[in-house]
């Protein structure tokens, strides 16, 4: 008889135990290591789950003819304490992202319009290119360096998610050459001749 109460007793804890099912973020407070605050749940409404951030294309006029429009907590609250992100990627003729890494997440690309040259380079060094077309995707793994170019001669469009609300994001041309380190050093670690490290850092706003 008390194995059976005992039982009873635990089947209903576990019934009435307190599931939270989401945790929209307060942004009126800091965030934490494991995101942001919750809202109370009595004041969460439908349209914190909802963005609408990636309907409009990016502005392309820059050095790289691209833009990325980022679907991230701070922009889209609901997406706190879910381990997921979003971006819309535009790229105009000649436009590319060039090679990059999430140090924090996977990422997986859907092709909206035009067409994606996209590729990453694996840790043996072996490399991964394919060209997309509307309705394709491809996945990069997490910390891998990859990158993707407009293939066609009008715009092109993307909306990537990562399998991280903090992914991080490194571009390699500024890790090398928009830092402060000595031109002298740079030039020594990437066998590249110290003018042209230096003609390098000029363009990219780097010192030293």
């Amino acid at each position: 008889m008390l194995r059976i109460i005992f039982l009873l007793s635990l089947l209903f804890a576990l019934s009435t135990a307190s599931v939270q099912d989401f945790c929209v973020a307060n942004l009126k407070r800091a965030e934490t290591p494991a995101g942001y605050p919750c809202i109370r749940p009595i004041h969460v409404k439908a349209k914190d789950f909802v963005f609408s951030g990636l309907v409009t294309p990016g502005n392309t006029t820059n050095i790289i003819n691209a833009a990325v429009t980022p679907g991230f907590v701070a922009q889209f609250p609901g997406l706190n304490g879910q381990g997921l992100s979003t971006a819309r990627l535009d790229l105009a003729p000649k436009g590319v992202i060039p090679m990059h890494t999430h140090p924090g997440a996977s990422e997986v690309l859907f092709v909206l319009d035009g067409a994606i040259t996209a590729g990453f380079v694996s840790s043996a060094n072996s490399v991964y290119v394919q060209t997309l077309k509307p309705g394709q995707v491809m996945v990069f793994p997490q910390g891998l360096l990859h990158f993707q170019i407009n293939a066609g001669k009008s715009a092109a469009a993307a909306f990537v998610t990562f399998s991280s609300a903090s992914p991080g994001l490194q571009i390699l041309d500024f890790a090398l050459f928009a830092n402060n380190l000595p031109t002298e050093l740079v030039a020594a670690t990437t066998f590249l001749e110290p003018a042209v490290v230096k003609k390098l850092k000029g363009v990219l706003g780097g010192t030293g």
